[in-house]
């Protein structure tokens, strides 16, 4: 974890637009924690102002002249890992190149639109501010970047093989900062058959599919951008879309999710809040919770109801955490049961009802 109190934080921006460089500097050199902020056009010209000054905080576009913003982030991770926040448009093609930024070790990400940038930022300064504060003080060694799966993709679960087991049980995921590395390392390692699982991962619209599409591609089991009306199954995973909230209803013998609009919560939508709370009512002792790394307190209150309606429920606990914000919002709410580390959530899911 960097120690950055007293001295102040140190941030790079690395970005083609003018107007992005000039009003990023501007509302964080407002903050006191933050001590200086240098500008670069392209990464040519950063890499070159960081071999004299190396930043605590990167932020970095990923679409700019002669070179791109992924390729320079995996130069950085190589040359001395540094917490780098990605700036994307709210595009398909931004959405995925931040994906595969988020897995090749970056940070977190800042979306910004296409017009209207200025005051867009002028709007979002509160969010910018918090997350570099954060991304300064992450244990940016918990956003391990392990061996590149196989390019060909496990066999997926086949149904007769999922309906042999039951069909009452789920597993609730909620997550912010540092979620995409971590849901990557949990899904990947659980096998054909765990429960059915619905996660809410902070994410914008667009990006939940890409995030989603991702992981499939290197899970044995099925992850897919949840849809109105989806069915809960053995060797599924639902991810909530970016821009609505998701809850689990009974149907039958199991569950579906609903999928809608509604006002933020927690300034969040999805929330994990939402999801926790309908997972309480619907499913109860049938139930687990987790809650894992990431900004705020999204999920705390959810993951007690939860608790309290005979579910087990777990935080990731604050060693293995990228940003210890949410699990310990949930731990001193009394939330959590029980404390565990990210290597140890999939092998937790894959033995909770197994006796």
């Amino acid at each position: 974890m960097n120690s950055l109190v007293g001295k102040g934080i140190n941030v790079l921006i690395v970005d083609d637009s003018a107007v992005v460089r000039q009003v990023m500097s501007d509302l964080l050199l407002a903050d006191s924690m933050i001590a200086d902020v240098a500008v670069a056009a392209d990464p040519i010209f950063a890499m070159r102002r960081m071999e004299k000054s190396w930043p605590d905080v990167v932020l970095l576009d990923v679409e700019m002249p002669r070179m791109d913003g992924l390729t320079f982030l995996k130069q950085i991770m190589e040359k001395r890992p540094t917490p780098v926040i990605i700036c994307s448009s709210l595009v398909e093609k931004g959405a995925d190149v931040t994906v595969r930024a988020m897995s090749a070790g970056a940070f977190g990400f800042i979306t910004k639109p296409k017009a209207g940038l200025k005051d867009f930022l002028l709007d979002s300064a509160n969010d910018v501010v918090s997350v570099v504060k954060a991304a300064a003080s992450a244990k940016l060694a918990n956003i391990v970047r392990k061996p590149q799966p196989s390019a060909v993709k496990p066999p997926p679960i086949t149904r007769s093989a999922a309906t042999r087991l039951p069909l009452r049980k789920v597993v609730a995921i909620g997550t912010s900062t540092g979620g995409t590395q971590a849901l990557e390392r949990i899904l990947t390692s659980l096998s054909e058959q765990p429960p059915g699982i619905v996660i809410v991962q902070h994410m914008p619209e667009k990006f939940t599919e890409m995030f989603a599409q991702r992981l499939n591609s290197l899970c044995r089991i099925e992850v897919k951008e949840a849809a109105d009306q989806d069915v809960v199954l053995p060797g599924r995973a639902l991810i909530a879309p970016g821009g609505r909230h998701m809850q689990l209803v009974a149907r039958g013998n199991g569950y579906v999710v609903t999928v809608n609009d509604g006002p933020l919560v927690n300034r969040h939508k999805p929330s994990v809040d939402v999801l926790f709370r309908s997972v309480a009512k619907t499913a109860g002792a049938d139930a687990a919770g987790f809650i894992l790394t990431g900004m705020g307190d999204d999920g705390a209150r959810g993951l007690k109801e939860m608790r309290q309606a005979g579910a087990v429920t777990f935080a990731q606990d604050e060693q293995s955490c990228v940003v210890f914000g949410m699990p310990k919002e949930a731990i001193e709410m009394g939330a959590a049961e029980q404390q565990v580390s990210l290597d140890d959530v999939a092998p937790t899911i894959e033995n909770l009802w197994r006796h």
